[in-house]
């Protein structure tokens, strides 16, 4: 969707500061909330796609005023209301009130390192021959979904060229909703910098992005 959470490009926002030798966390809660996080996923009632989809549904004035790990909590109790494990009441208590659905399967504290060293792979076989190949000129398509979707603003509708085709993976404008996980290509595409930017942009810079394949139409 054309969320908050969509800034290539965007103008207003100021500089771009790292953070020297910047911590994992700067506070105990946000190591928690990764924890939480991690742990509520591993229940297995949603999947990756659904929840960023539900980080980048918040609306943009509380997106926009909340740091890094407010955002994963904030759509993490929206992901654990939609489900059933926790109801407005609850969080107003600050407790167990109401009955909740049962998880499909707990993460044991003792399991946690395999867990997250197996990872969550996505990748899938696909049926069909892929439709591009390196060399390839594609455009990408022009299209302003309600849903979750991987293709940024600022890269829809520009010319680019095939630079490798990876492999096939989950789609995750369905896999987001509910609908399946569609497998399809993923293409590594390269764009000039003046395609993307425009005027004035410098004539030695590249973008690259990974697409699947219904977003891209040949050139």
């Amino acid at each position: 969707m054309n969320g908050p959470q969509d800034l290539g490009g965007q103008m207003g926002f100021g500089s771009v500061a790292p953070e020297t030798d910047e911590p994992y966390f700067h506070a105990e809660w946000e190591r928690r909330a990764l924890g939480v996080t991690l742990t509520a996923g591993a229940m297995g009632a949603w999947n990756i796609d659904e929840s960023r989809h539900a980080r980048e549904s918040l609306h943009p004035a509380d997106y926009y005023s909340s740091s890094y790990y407010q955002i994963w909590i904030k759509a993490l109790e929206t992901l654990l209301k939609r489900h059933g494990f926790i109801t407005e009441r609850d969080l107003a208590a600050g407790k167990a009130v109401d009955a909740a659905t049962t998880p499909k399967r707990v993460l044991k504290a003792a399991d946690v390192p395999a867990v997250l060293a197996k990872g969550g792979p996505c990748n899938r076989p696909v049926a069909t021959p892929a439709r591009f190949q390196p060399g390839d000129r594609v455009r990408t398509k022009i299209f302003n979904p309600a849903g979750h979707t991987r293709l940024p603003r600022y890269a829809r509708g520009k010319h680019g060229r095939i630079e490798a085709v990876r492999d096939g993976f989950v789609f995750p404008d369905s896999n987001a909703h509910g609908k399946g996980e569609s497998p399809q290509w993923v293409y590594t595409v390269v764009f000039d910098g003046a395609e993307i930017w425009g005027e004035g942009a410098d004539p030695t810079l590249s973008i690259s992005i990974d697409a699947w394949e219904s977003y891209l139409e040949p050139a």
